[in-house]
């Protein structure tokens, strides 16, 4: 018979909550403490959800004294003060409690145990099943055939658990605590008996009455005692006693209380529980509230609607999980997510796991870890019986950004197989700059549906937890609607796209395999030399201060370097240098940032500018990359990321390994810091002038094919033929000078900068454009004809059938539809060179293989991948990569790839 009536001790759960949650700081938008409020309530959904049949009753003790302590005025005279943060937090939980429509009971003159006594006497009248919620041991005298209690950590207590933990049964609690007392409540009882004594007492002579009349035969000091301490024990038995016949202000057999919707929603949002706020049936209040919720007036619909139908089941039982596997086991399909304590993917440890098994969502916590945590399932016995299931591969797997929980589990020797569909890579393919590509700004986006955010989940600055000290129930709102969100973004990014095969192609034959390709990338990681970058370092802290040095002198003044005010002072002001500052900020102001610097002739200006790029590598790469070695595996490992940059190339962050300066000495230096172990060396594979010879193709120029399938320097002839000279008097300035012609055409630039990057006039460089452009006619018919197309239908594409959308194409703005005009001749050699570097990169991982300790394919940095090889295999090796990489996709032109060795990333690019 299921239990039909729970009796909460509101007064014991209120004082357990907020002190349980003080290191965690709870509070809403304005400071307002909330923990002990969000403990009770989360307290009474939890025991709602596990007993859905049983109706609560909470009850509290009333303010002021009660009969007690006009039998004992010293009754709980020991107990401090209720703590302030308490005390604000007690009336809005009591109208949060009404406001849900739970039976609320708070009595003057008693306390909460004599109400839970009279209920509990009516409910067992009745033969009512009730559970008692409370840790309180005096409450255990009320255990019998229809009343059970259960603890704070959801032990329930029946007559023999009760004989079992305290050794009496529950109608020999009340003697027994009379003969023990108690301190926190200041009882009595009688001086020197404890525990044990009153056991020994009650078992050999039944109850008080039969331990009095048998006072004189028990002996020594205790017995002593016992004589003397009658009173003691008479006022200890009576403050113990629970009174039966408290008046009640509600019948619990018919009385129904009333819920008010709209004034909880009032509740939940003044006092920041956003998650439950969206839990609320009442439909068209979400509605009302979802705009304050979000805090701006951004149309966003917050309904539930989304969320109806799906379950959402937290998974504690044993044979709930088993049962779970058992779908999980038949299913074609299911989404996926795991939840871990950290962001650093080769550390992280599975705090639970989250599934979608058709509309049923399950969250598994295996190592939530605060305190009062549920008794969670053993941790290896649910990794063992999911490993299967993970790793086979005719088994679907969709989630989001399901690189990062491969990794996680490779942390556990599981290889995830059978990745299907990623939202996130799948979303990018789509539109890569539609939208951030997170879970909540997809929702947003595609769903209109304003996710539980990460932040009110765990928080934020000092005041963030990992998830492991999450509690539960937020734990499981915020997964399961996770997974729920993610089937549901998966199902409309699939309609979306289906509208376009060559997307289709490039995500499911490209992107979506690429996923295990970076994530073998990221855990290889890199062996790194630290004496090499601390000496560098020392010598870079002395230039910097040698640089100091002559600033001061020749500003005749000592200011900080890294302060913008201070440079600003120094440079503009009449008492310093006073420059005329060619750029101002928004404000007004003289700017000070690198381009403005560049503009301006000085020799203070110049030494700036070169402190700071030692400033920059100093804090950016010599700092930071020796405390990102990993303590285990003693590499550093980098995250790729596949989804930030519009043009579909990888960036690296954690560190950034896309930004170590290519040409310079110091940035030559820092590669040279990235070695390999004994035996082994590194081979560099960088594609060569990749980016032109698309271009090339793109725009079919016959001088420029004929260039590249001629394998001729692609510069020298240019220099050749726009400085009108032989091919063999091209001097290296020459062909400085047609590289960057070559490239900055590319990239959009206009005569004005190409005229300050080679050092000439804004006339004499525009005469070379035009000369450019009369030697290579068809480059300029593409850049004309693409800018056209991107004006007409919003986007380019890459040689691959990437789309790059370009929004402000056709701006009312000037200065933003130029840089949109610039981007759509560029974007489609960046997104074809990225399309090619990944598809080399995959034909490579497979070339090698899952084990194969001969290789491993290290970092990918623009155009160029690195590996680690074994030494006696080089040769064999760098001509197999440059062959794959030549051959990876098939243009007009051959793909060059120049291919180093070496001890190092330097000695080998």
């Amino acid at each position: 018979m299921p239990h039909k009536l729970i009796l909460m001790d509101g007064s014991a759960f209120l004082f357990r909550a907020y002190f349980s949650t003080l290191k965690q700081n709870l509070t809403n938008q304005n400071g307002f403490p909330t923990g002990a409020m969000f403990g009770v309530i989360n307290a009474m959904k939890s025991l709602q959800r596990k007993y859905q049949e049983a109706r609560i009753i909470i009850i509290f003790d009333a303010r002021g004294k009660n009969f007690r302590h006009n039998i004992y005025p010293q009754y709980k005279a020991n107990r401090k003060p209720i703590d302030g943060g308490l005390v604000v937090q007690i009336e809005p939980l009591y109208e949060m409690i009404q406001a849900m429509g739970i039976h609320f009971i708070c009595v003057s003159k008693v306390e909460a145990d004599d109400v839970i006594a009279t209920l509990s006497c009516c409910a067992n009248q009745n033969n009512i099943k009730t559970i008692i919620a409370s840790g309180d041991k005096d409450l255990m005298q009320l255990v019998g055939t229809n009343i059970s209690q259960l603890n704070m950590k959801g032990v329930l207590h029946d007559r023999q658990s009760v004989i079992e933990k305290i050794g009496v049964a529950p109608e020999k609690i009340l003697d027994f605590l009379a003969l023990t007392g108690d301190s926190a409540d200041n009882i009595p009882g009688v001086p020197s008996v404890g525990p044990k004594t009153a056991i020994k007492w009650l078992q050999i002579y039944s109850d008080i009455l039969g331990i009095k009349e048998n006072a004189m035969q028990i002996k020594g000091k205790v017995g002593e005692k016992l004589r003397d301490n009658f009173d003691l024990l008479d006022l200890s038995y009576q403050l113990v006693k629970l009174k039966f016949d408290v008046v009640l202000p509600c019948n619990i057999l018919d009385d129904e209380p009333v819920k008010n919707i709209d004034k909880l929603a009032n509740l939940y949002q003044q006092y920041g529980f956003f998650m439950w706020l969206k839990q609320l049936d009442n439909v068209s209040v979400l509605k009302q509230k979802s705009i304050q919720v979000i805090g701006t007036d951004t149309g966003v619909n917050n309904s539930v609607d989304i969320l109806k139908g799906y379950s959402q089941i937290l998974v504690l039982d044993l044979d709930i999980f088993n049962t779970m596997v058992s779908r999980l086991k038949i299913l074609k399909t299911f989404v996926f997510s795991l939840k871990a304590t950290s962001l650093d993917y080769m550390n992280a440890s599975i705090v639970g796991w989250v599934f979608l098994i058709d509309k049923d969502s399950f969250y598994v916590p295996v190592n939530h870890d605060y305190i009062d945590a549920p008794k969670q399932l053993n941790f290896n016995d649910v990794l063992n019986q999911l490993k299967p299931i993970l790793e086979d591969v005719s088994i679907s797997k969709i989630g989001q950004n399901l690189k990062y929980d491969a990794h996680i589990l490779s942390n556990y020797k599981i290889d995830l197989q059978g990745i299907s569909d990623d939202v996130i890579v799948k979303s990018y393919c789509l539109n890569s700059v539609a939208t951030r590509h997170n879970m909540n700004d997809l929702s947003e986006y595609y769903l209109n549906y304003q996710t539980i955010n990460f932040v009110d989940i765990l928080g934020k600055g000092k005041k963030q937890v990992t998830f492991n000290q999450v509690n539960v129930e937020i734990a499981l709102l915020y997964v399961c609607e996770n997974v729920i969100i993610t089937s549901l973004l998966n199902h409309m990014l699939d309609e979306e796209i289906a509208q376009y095969p060559r997307l289709v192609k490039l995500y499911q034959n490209l992107e979506l395999p690429l996923i295990k390709v970076l994530l073998c990338m990221e855990r290889n990681g890199v062996e790194l030399d630290v004496n090499i970058l601390s000496t560098q370092q020392l010598d870079i802290t002395q230039q910097m201060e040698d640089i100091k040095n002559q600033v001061f002198e020749l500003a005749d003044n000592v200011f900080n370097l890294e302060s913008p005010k201070q440079i600003q002072r120094i440079l503009f002001e009449s008492k310093g240098l006073g420059l005329i500052p060619l750029r101002k900020t928004p404000k007004g102001v003289p700017s000070t940032n690198e381009e403005a610097l560049k503009l301006l002739d000085h020799p203070v200006v110049d030494l700036i500018l070169s402190y700071r790029t030692l400033a920059k590598l100093n804090s950016t790469y010599l700092e930071v990359l020796p405390r990102k070695i990993d303590l285990n595996t003693h590499r550093l490992h980098t995250s790729y990321n596949q989804v930030v940059t519009a043009t579909g190339r990888l960036s690296s962050s954690n560190p950034n390994l896309q930004n170590i300066p290519i040409f310079s000495e110091q940035g030559s230096c820092i590669r040279g810091a990235f070695i390999t172990g004994k035996g082994n060396v590194i081979i560099s594979a960088d594609y060569s002038q990749i980016e032109l010879r698309i271009m090339t193709q793109l725009s079919k120029d016959q001088n420029l094919l004929e260039a590249f399938n001629n394998d001729k320097d692609v510069h020298s002839e240019t220099a050749s033929t726009m400085f009108n000279i032989p091919i063999d008097e091209v001097t290296s300035e020459y062909r400085r000078r047609a590289k960057a012609i070559n490239f900055g055409l590319i990239y959009g630039m206009s005569a004005y900068g190409l005229a300050k990057q080679i050092g000439v006039s804004r006339t004499k460089a525009k005469q070379y454009m035009d000369t450019y452009f009369d030697n290579y006619p068809s480059v300029l018919y593409y850049m004309d004809n693409i800018k056209e197309i991107a004006k007409v239908q919003g986007y380019v594409e890459t040689i691959m059938g990437r789309r790059l959308y370009l929004p402000q194409i056709n701006a009312k703005n000037k200065m933003l539809q130029q840089h949109a005009l610039r981007t759509a001749i560029n974007a489609p050699m960046q997104g074809s060179s990225a399309d090619i570097i990944k598809k080399s990169m995959f034909d490579v991982y497979t070339w090698i293989g899952q084990d194969n300790p001969d290789i491993r394919m290290i970092m990918q940095v623009h155009d160029e991948l690195v590996f680690e090889v074994s030494a006696s295999k080089a040769d064999e090796f760098s001509r197999k990569i440059q062959a794959l990489m030549s051959n990876t996709y098939l243009l007009d032109i051959p793909l060059k790839v120049d291919v180093g060795i070496g001890n190092s990333w330097k000695e080998a690019h």
